[in-house]
């Protein structure tokens, strides 16, 4: 395990102060920047060699990410970071909000820096109180020591940053619809093309990052963009905080390498709750399918490892489930939060999510239907690929997680009105 990068500082007293973040280096990438000694292509370059990728779900290569940006373009550009965490069992970003909100400030001066911007806005989700305390209290230190604001440490770099309170819906996680609700619109979100790096916010260059994401960029410009590659393994650098919940006596955010193997991190989590056996876990946010035990133990916590095995590493929330767990009762609840937080702009999510619920909730009910389990796996597939945005798939492929590896409890369920596990 280490505590390297965006959970550096939570040894120290305050962990939040600008005292604290100063003392393991922080700001002294910025002060290279202002002396002139770090320039835009050498943070792409050191960003593109420390394979660091998007820690909000997608897993998309930051800095490639970086380099879209027309920052030649005339006219303002912006910053915007993603701090809208809805996904269900993800709970790491606002640990770094209120821990180390120092880091995510200077990844968004870098950025800002290296993409000719000079505004930024650091998007929170509505319920985020104490950590939206502690970004306000962290960007007027940051002003007082001339970090933020006109002619940064009397550079020709200038960068003020905003926060803004999201009002708690999941679908303003989609940087589009992020966008549109930061312009003060209904967060639905875009067509693309045109992206944000050509098409953003108020219509201009706007680059997306999550929280996670442009907090590890002072560190990796620290310590080089080799040393955070050789942290995690190929394609996968660097270190990933892991929210483990669930059947776990130690529940909680674990920063480790990427590349750790699961059976690992279930023992940092203190193991299943209670002793009971493991039967399942959900590795990256409930819009990632559902693996069983015999799967995962085997898996090592990386993008690639996880891909191949049939899921998604996601957010990086790892949901544990013990033998006592209900697949159908749990996929009620699922298919329920995402009917319930479609947008409604596109036919097959508006439609099919609302559909899947009651399908399943009638199924939980005593009601099902021999037919209904194809029915649900063929919605499923209708909608994935079908919608605007990502929420249409993230709705479609826990179902069909569910169905693919737990089938028999349906059809258990359908048959004897009764869960498997009451048995």
């Amino acid at each position: 395990m280490t505590n390297e990068v965006c959970f550096r500082t939570l040894h120290l007293d305050t962990p939040w102060s600008l005292e604290a973040y100063e003392s393991v280096g922080g700001y002294s990438m910025l002060k290279r920047i202002a002396a002139g000694d770090l320039c835009h292509d050498t943070i792409i370059d050191e960003l593109k060699l420390s394979a660091l990728r998007g820690r909000g779900g997608a897993g998309f290569p930051t800095g490639l990410k970086w380099s879209f940006m027309p920052r030649n373009m005339p006219g303002q550009k912006y910053v915007v970071c993603n701090s809208d965490e809805g996904e269900p069992g993800t709970f790491k970003d606002r640990d770094i909000l209120r821990y180390n909100p120092h880091q995510l400030i200077e990844g968004m001066i870098i950025a800002g820096y290296v993409m000719n911007a000079t505004v930024g806005y650091n998007y929170m989700r509505g319920e985020f109180y104490e950590p939206f305390e502690r970004m306000e209290a962290a960007i007027a230190e940051a002003k007082e020591k001339q970090y933020l604001g006109e002619n940064i440490l009397g550079s020709d770099i200038n960068f003020e940053l905003h926060n803004h309170m999201g009002a708690g819906a999941y679908i303003c996680g989609e940087e589009t619809a992020l966008i549109e609700s930061l312009e003060g619109k209904k967060g639905q979100p875009r067509f693309k093309p045109p992206f944000p790096a050509n098409y953003g916010v108020f219509g201009r260059p706007t680059n997306v990052n999550n929280t996670e994401s442009y907090a590890s960029v002072p560190a990796i410009l620290q310590h080089g963009g080799q040393w955070f590659l050789d942290l995690g393994k190929p394609n996968n650098g660097g270190t990933k905080i892991f929210s483990v919940s669930g059947h776990v006596n130690n529940p909680g955010n674990f920063e480790v390498n990427m590349g750790l193997p699961f059976a690992d991190l279930l023992e940092m989590a203190g193991g299943v709750l209670g002793g009971k056996k493991l039967k399942a876990v959900i590795p990256g946010g409930s819009s990632s399918p559902i693996l069983p035990a015999e799967v995962m133990m085997e898996l090592t916590m990386d993008y690639d490892s996880i891909g191949k095995a049939g899921s998604m590493l996601g957010s990086g929330a790892v949901m544990v489930l013990d033998e006592t767990t209900c697949i159908v009762q749990l996929a009620a609840v699922t298919a329920h939060f995402y009917y319930e937080e479609s947008c409604g702009q596109c036919s097959p999510c508006r439609e099919g999510t609302g559909w899947m619920s009651r399908v399943i909730h009638r199924i939980l009910k005593g009601e099902g239907r021999a037919e209904d389990i194809d029915n649900l796996d063929r919605v499923a597939g209708n909608i994935m690929g079908r919608t605007i945005c990502a929420l249409g798939d993230a709705a479609a492929m826990p179902i069909q997680g569910f169905l693919k590896h737990y089938r028999h409890e349906f059809e258990y369920m359908i048959e004897h009105k009764r869960s498997m596990v009451e048995a």
